[in-house]
């Protein structure tokens, strides 16, 4: 069977919900992984993504912050919504459903993003990040006849040299400094994971899935960064048929600076 899974940072899906609904007419992924939903449940539009085709959907959210929702045409189970660091963030949130004979289970994360200052010394939300990834070595991919996984989100991290505009000029700025970087890829590694935008896509080619709302013109001067990243077991990377990064959607009418992110498999 094919499976389609999308992941994107909508910065909040309330204010941009027909750029949603209009992503899932246009491009109809299996499953759409949201970030940033900034809502609770109560005030979550349900009944848009229904009308949508669209029935089953899990969210974990907050007032105003955070927040992960997982939107599916395929009936979804809710394995865990955990909360990373103690914090009582919304930022994690994982599913399980059927496809190609396997039970497979989808984690949707939201990584802090850091603030300002590298310092986790004088920068608490720093330190937070740097915590959350390392509590993310407990995640694993796993996988064998009857499993797999899959992990999507924003990570909030740009780890390797081609995944920013400037290698040089960003490595004393958040979401690529070396302490990240390092710490981010020792993770995935240790995780089992493989990153699966790179598989598609390898290194030197540049990947962008994030431009900064600072840009006077974002698509003039082109200062991207992956921050949104689709990594799977091992069992199912050869299954994947295409990665899809919809550079395009920046240029929307009120976009966020997050563009989707669409995975295909073969399975």
């Amino acid at each position: 069977m094919s499976l389609t899974i999308a992941t994107w940072n909508i910065n909040s899906v309330r204010l941009r919900l027909p750029l949603a609904l209009d992503f899932l007419r246009d491009y109809a992924p299996d499953i759409l992984c949201l970030q940033e939903i900034k809502c609770p449940e109560e005030h979550f539009p349900y009944q848009a993504f229904h009308d949508a085709g669209y029935p089953h959907v899990t969210i974990n959210g907050q007032k105003g912050y955070h927040g992960v929702a997982t939107i599916s045409r395929l009936p979804i189970e809710l394995v865990e919504r955990r909360d990373f660091c103690a914090k009582g963030d919304t930022r994690h949130l994982s599913v399980s459903f059927e496809a190609g004979g396997k039970t497979v289970l989808l984690h949707n994360f939201y990584v802090p993003a850091g603030g300002d200052e590298p310092d986790p010394e004088i920068n608490w939300k720093f330190r937070h990040k740097l915590d959350f990834v390392e509590e993310m070595r407990g995640v694993a991919a796993g996988g064998d006849e009857q499993t797999a996984s899959i992990l999507v989100g924003d990570l909030n991290i740009a780890p390797l040299e081609h995944d920013v505009w400037s290698h040089r000029q960003l490595l004393k700025v958040v979401s690529h400094t070396p302490v990240e970087t390092e710490a981010f890829e020792s993770m995935r590694k240790a995780g089992g994971w493989v990153d699966l935008m790179r598989q598609a896509i390898p290194e030197p080619q540049k990947i962008y899935t994030w431009w900064s709302y600072r840009a006077a013109d974002w698509a003039a001067s082109d200062r991207g960064r992956r921050l949104d990243h689709v990594w799977s077991s091992p069992n199912i990377a050869g299954r994947l048929t295409a990665i899809e990064v919809l550079k395009d959607a920046r240029g929307w009418d009120r976009p966020s600076d997050h563009v989707p992110v669409i995975a295909r498999f073969d399975l």
